[in-house]
């Protein structure tokens, strides 16, 4: 089957498990809001703001990095605000072919001009409501809510997650540094979550290796791994291509647990040199349970049509296995099985068979 060109690659179904809320902002919209709550910003037009966020994103400097995350959120502190950035988030996500995303943010972070957790959670909710009435049924998006691993509000945010859950929340997600501040500091949440049945996936394995999958899969019962990446630290491959998997990567290869993997985002963190160097061609040819996502687009200046191109160039993949990433992601997805199924079965399937028939332009 030949490469897919970069219209066939957009109008293809696609399913995105890792996508932060507050880094995936229109520039246009970051001045908006900022005029309207009078944060000053780096950057007084569209695309020089845009430029701005790119490059410090790519800096190679966490400080500039994080410095991105102190506007977005920082206008994402009135319901109207939250409101308005959930329901472009979902328009944007539409256009760019994602028939269900599981969108994450930590609600602690918008409580700065006296909302409510609760409020915050409600005014993401509206947004991604309204977001979906547009789009006529051609997406389903869902929250997941995050704690932050240097704060003390794991368990509140576990908490809220589950008060939530039958209106819009899936699962529950912990972000930050990994360094210093490992997954088992928050087991109190984490066993909360499984005494609930309830969902939860853990950044781990990004700028930290082994131990931090290790923490997150063995010590608090992770069903995915935000990036998961470093577990190729557990492979090692001979001179003539074989593979051997250590016990930890054997595991979780074992187990299916879900590697929500973002190349773009990996490479601008050092997580992986460049997209042809990314671990995830190894770990889709030893057919870990893989799937690709955004992390943060605005940052990264990506999507999923460019996350799959990029990959496409890369490693030469075809169809189908972009449907392979795609029906990977939405097996791993927090909704529950019949939704899950009903999406895979009326919305990937078809959508991929559709490409795959019908003649490309020009061929």
């Amino acid at each position: 089957m030949p490469e897919p060109t970069r219209d066939e690659i957009r109008r293809a179904p696609k399913v995105l498990l890792h996508d932060h809320l507050d880094g995936g902002l229109r520039p246009r919209t970051v001045l908006e809001l900022a005029e309207r709550a009078g944060h000053e910003l780096p950057a007084d037009d569209e695309t020089s703001l845009a430029r701005w966020f790119a490059e410090s994103a790519d800096s190679g400097s966490l400080v500039r990095y994080l410095e991105t995350f102190d506007h977005t959120v920082g206008v994402m502190q009135t319901e109207d605000a939250i409101e308005q950035v959930a329901r472009e988030c979902v328009a944007d996500l539409v256009a760019d072919g994602v028939v269900y995303a599981e969108v994450r943010y930590a609600p602690e972070q918008h409580v700065s001009a006296g909302l409510t957790l609760d409020q915050v959670v409600g005014a993401v909710r509206s947004g991604f409501e309204a977001g979906m009435v547009e789009a006529e049924g051609r997406i389903v998006v869902r929250q997941l809510l995050t704690a932050m691993r240097h704060q003390a509000r794991s368990r509140e945010i576990a908490e809220l997650s589950v008060a939530w859950r039958d209106a819009g929340v899936v699962g529950f997600d912990i972000a930050g540094a990994e360094a210093g501040f490992p997954p088992t500091r928050h087991l109190d949440a984490f066993e909360y979550l499984q005494r609930q049945n309830s969902h939860f996936t853990i950044h781990a394995g990004e700028a930290f290796g082994l131990p931090s999958i290790w923490e997150a899969i063995q010590w608090c019962g992770a069903d995915r791994l935000g990036h998961g990446v470093r577990i190729v630290d557990d492979i090692t491959v001979d001179d003539d291509g074989t593979a051997h998997l250590g016990r930890l990567a054997a595991y979780v290869r074992d187990k299916r647990i879900p590697l929500e993997l973002a190349p773009a985002s990996n490479v601008q963190t050092g997580a992986a040199p460049s997209i042809a160097e990314h671990p995830i061609g190894l770990l889709t040819d030893l057919r870990f349970r893989v799937t690709v996502n955004t992390d943060n687009r605005l940052m990264s200046q990506t999507s999923m049509s460019d996350e799959m191109a990029a990959l496409v160039a890369a490693f030469g993949y075809d169809l189908d296995r972009l449907r392979w990433f795609t029906i990977n992601a939405m097996k791993s997805a927090f909704l529950p099985f019949d939704e899950r199924l009903a999406i895979i079965e009326d919305v990937v399937k078809p959508g991929y068979l559709a490409l795959t028939e019908a003649p490309a332009p020009g061929r």
